[in-house]
């Protein structure tokens, strides 16, 4: 469960976040929303403790970011917007060095690996070296990496950016699984057809601001509106504001 209370991050004169709260529960799909430039990844930074908030609190299953930042660590897979490889190794050899940098080792670990390949459907590309790979075959590494440690929370920022229809359909699967698990999933999105599909709540940042946090059904009957889409645009201040 990652909860936040009254985050805070600038940069220089810039209030990247201000004050923002909400909660993301196991076994549920929260989707953080907002324009470019609102604050979302800079929010998922600090919960995955690359950036020190200036105020406010964040907890990963109870361990502070700032004051428990390995525990947190621990407790988080992390598919980030920036998702380097590295292009020597093959994708077996990339998912183990990260499994032994949380500990793991050995047979269990081995093991750990096989079983991703396996939910990934990566077995022709487990022993090929990771450079001249497509988007899509990227992607499946980077979340074998991230899962490696079985983490009860994930945080996936825009993880079917550049993807193709198929990929794109294949990791929505995906994300569902993680939830039906009972993780914690924690994803931004532009698609608002995918937010709809998958997402239990939503948290809207606008300027940094939390503008509106709920279901899909509560985010359309409070500001009026029939689709979300329609809804995200009132509630990041585009239009005439929430009633």
């Amino acid at each position: 469960m990652i909860q936040v209370q009254g985050l805070s991050k600038s940069f220089g004169k810039v209030r990247a976040v201000q004050e923002v709260s909400f909660s993301a529960p196991d076994g549920e799909i929260t989707g953080l929303l907002g324009p470019n430039g609102a604050g979302k990844s800079t929010t998922l930074r600090m919960l995955y403790t690359l950036l020190k908030p200036d105020g406010g609190v964040a907890k990963v299953d109870g361990f502070d970011v700032t004051e428990s930042p390995i525990e947190v660590q621990k407790q988080i897979g992390v598919l980030a917007d920036a998702r380097g490889l590295y292009p020597r190794l093959t994708s077996r050899e990339n998912i183990r060095y990260y499994g032994r940098l949380h500990g793991l080792e050995g047979e269990a670990l081995e093991k750990q690996i096989n079983s991703l390949l396996t939910l990934l459907d990566m077995q022709l590309i487990a022993d090929r070296k990771t450079e001249g790979f497509s988007t899509g075959e990227r992607l499946k590494v980077a979340i074998a990496r991230a899962l490696v440690h079985d983490p009860k929370n994930v945080l996936l920022d825009e993880p079917t950016n550049g993807l193709d229809v198929m990929s794109t359909r294949a990791m929505r699967q995906f994300v569902l699984r993680l939830r039906e698990e009972g993780k914690c999933v924690l994803f931004t999105s532009h698609i608002m057809q995918e937010v709809a599909a998958l997402c239990n709540q939503i948290v809207i940042i606008s300027q940094g601001k939390v503008s509106a946090n709920g279901t899909p059904e509560e985010l359309r009957k409070q500001t009026g509106k029939e689709t979300l889409e329609d809804a995200f645009v009132v509630a990041i201040g585009s239009e005439e504001g929430l009633g």
